[in-house]
């Protein structure tokens, strides 16, 4: 039996080379853009997501959500900024 490797970068090309799923994924983008944000925030100060969630005043699972694609309030996102000693920002590019 042969096992046959392929980097997550061709399969992602593959994967999106069909219109369909292209256009699904761009839908998903600013969801997981967000999430993405997130996590990177929360690893550079250093924190799991249950010491986040202690500093914003919510649970580890609601932050283990919103960095799995949930989109957040607003009043969320400026909670968890304030938590993580940021501001948040908003802006259309």
């Amino acid at each position: 039996m042969s096992t046959q490797t392929h980097s997550f970068k061709d399969m992602k090309s593959e994967f999106l080379a069909d219109p369909k799923n292209k256009a699904a994924y761009d839908e998903l983008t600013p969801e997981y853009a967000v999430a993405s944000a997130m996590i990177k925030a929360r690893a550079e100060a250093g924190l799991t997501q249950a010491e986040l969630a202690k500093k914003a005043g919510m649970t580890q699972a609601q932050v283990s959500r919103l960095e799995s694609g949930q989109w957040p309030t607003p009043a969320t996102i400026e909670k968890l900024a304030r938590a993580l000693g940021k501001r948040a920002e908003l802006r259309f590019v």
